[in-house]
C-alpha cells in the first residue's frame, strides 16, 4: 500500500509538471527583466542580461551549477556604474536559456558556447568572471579560447570532481533514481532553503528570502530543467582544470569565501599556486557566493583588478 502511494505520487509528478519554462510566462517577475535579451548561438537560444555602455571594457559573468543570472543581480548594475560593459549569461540548460535534450552539458561544450556567444555579440575580448561551476567554464575558456579572455576571475571555482562525492549527486548518477530525485528536489522550497543555508555563511542567512528561493526554483522547475540538472551532474568532468591550471597565462584573480563549505578554500590555494600570474583574495564571513554575500567589496576588488591594465595604458 505504501509503495503504491509512492508510485502514484511519482506518476502524478511526472505527468503534471510543465515540459519547459517559458520566459514569456515569468518576465514580469524576473530581476532586471528590461536588461534581458536572447540570441541564437549555434541553433541554441541563449538568455543574457546586459548593462552599461558597449564602449566600455567588457565583463562576462558566468553563473554556477543550478544557478542563473540571478547570482549577479546585485553586482551587474554596480559594475556598469564603474564604467564596464557587463554581460551576464545563462548557460545552456539553466536560467532562461534553451535546455535541449541533445546537448551534452559538458564543461567544454559550455565553454565553446560562451566563445560562440561572444562572437555573436561582437565581443572580441573580455574579462571573464566565473562563479563555482561557472569558474570551471571560465577556466576552460581561458585554456581553449585564450585569445578571447583578457583577464580571468575565479570565484569559489570548481576545479576538480570532488563535489561529485556529495550523496545527492551520487544518487543522481543512478539511472531512473536520478530522474525521480531531481523532479522532487528542484521543486522543493524546503530543500532549496536548506541547500542555501549550506551555501551561504551563517552571517548571511538573512539573504535566504522567499524571493531568492523562487528565483532559483522558477527557471528549473520543468521537465527540461530537471533533465539539464541531471545531465550536467552526469557529465561533470572538471579535473582538467586542476591539472592544466599552470597553462593559464592570463592574469587571474582568485576570490574565495573563507567559510565556503561547498568548494573548500584549499582548492583556491592550489589554483593560486598553479596560475603563474594570479592573486588570491579571501573574503571573511563569506560562504560560496561572495558576489551576493559581500557585493560592495566584491565589486571593488574586481574593478581594481580588471581596470589595472586599462589604467596603465591610459597613462
Amino acid at each position: 500500500m505504501f509503495g503504491g502511494a509512492i508510485g502514484t505520487a511519482i506518476a502524478w509528478k511526472f505527468f503534471t509538471r510543465a515540459k519547459e519554462i517559458r520566459w514569456e510566462d515569468f518576465a514580469e517577475r524576473i530581476h532586471h527583466a528590461k536588461n534581458s535579451h536572447f540570441v541564437e548561438v549555434d541553433n541554441l537560444r541563449v538568455h543574457y542580461q546586459e548593462f552599461g555602455s558597449k564602449d566600455n571594457p567588457t565583463l562576462i559573468l558566468i553563473h554556477g551549477y543550478s544557478a542563473s543570472t540571478y547570482v549577479w543581480q546585485r553586482v551587474a548594475p554596480m559594475f556598469a556604474e564603474k564604467n564596464f560593459h557587463v554581460v551576464a549569461v545563462d548557460l545552456i540548460g539553466f536560467g532562461f536559456s534553451q535546455k535541449p535534450a541533445w546537448f551534452d552539458y559538458s564543461i567544454e561544450s559550455q565553454a565553446n558556447m560562451i566563445s560562440r556567444f561572444m562572437d555573436s555579440l561582437g565581443i572580441e575580448k573580455a574579462t571573464v568572471i566565473g562563479s563555482s561551476y561557472g569558474g570551471a567554464v571560465a577556466s576552460t575558456l581561458a585554456l581553449d579560447y585564450a585569445e578571447q579572455v583578457e583577464k580571468l576571475v575565479l570565484v569559489d571555482a570548481v576545479c576538480n570532481d570532488d563535489v561529485k562525492n556529495h550523496p545527492i549527486l551520487r544518487l543522481a548518477n543512478i539511472r531512473g533514481l536520478g530522474e525521480i530525485i531531481s523532479a522532487f528536489l528542484v521543486d522543493s522550497k524546503l530543500f532549496l532553503k536548506r541547500r542555501m543555508r549550506g551555501t551561504l555563511a551563517p552571517a548571511n542567512h538573512h539573504l535566504i528570502t522567499k524571493e531568492r528561493i523562487e528565483a532559483v526554483r522558477r527557471p528549473l522547475n520543468a521537465a527540461d530543467g530537471h533533465r539539464s540538472i541531471l545531465q550536467t551532474a552526469r557529465n561533470w568532468q572538471a579535473c582538467r582544470i586542476e591539472q592544466d591550471a599552470h597553462f593559464i597565462k592570463q592574469s587571474a584573480l582568485i576570490i574565495w569565501g573563507e567559510r565556503d563549505t561547498v568548494i573548500p578554500i584549499r582548492n583556491g590555494e592550489k589554483l593560486q599556486q598553479s596560475i603563474s600570474d594570479s592573486r588570491f583574495v579571501v573574503f571573511k564571513y563569506c560562504g560560496h557566493v561572495p558576489q551576493e554575500e559581500a557585493s560592495e567589496n566584491f565589486v571593488e576588488v574586481v574593478t581594481e583588478f580588471a581596470k589595472d591594465k586599462v589604467e596603465k595604458i591610459g597613462r
